[in-house]
């Protein structure tokens, strides 16, 4: 199952995701560990990494990271 890295700006909505095809978890891990030391300062930036089927099923299921808090409250 692919893992997906995301790197989100909670302030402004920005986010940017790269996906790391199926194989070792810890490359996708080591990507997010130095996406945090490089972020370390910002505190509105939020690293994470997530496993999916896909990514339209992960915008599904973490809704949070593709829509703006705008879309969000419309909901």
């Amino acid at each position: 199952m692919p893992n997906f890295l995301i790197i989100c700006n909670r302030r402004t909505g920005e986010q940017s995701v790269q996906e790391f095809l199926a194989g070792p978890e810890h490359v996708a891990i080591r990507a997010r560990f130095a996406a945090e030391r490089a972020n370390r300062a910002d505190h509105d930036i939020e690293v994470v990494v997530l496993s999916s089927a896909s990514r339209e099923m992960l915008e599904q299921t973490h809704t949070r990271y593709f829509k703006t808090t705008q879309e969000l409250m419309a909901a």
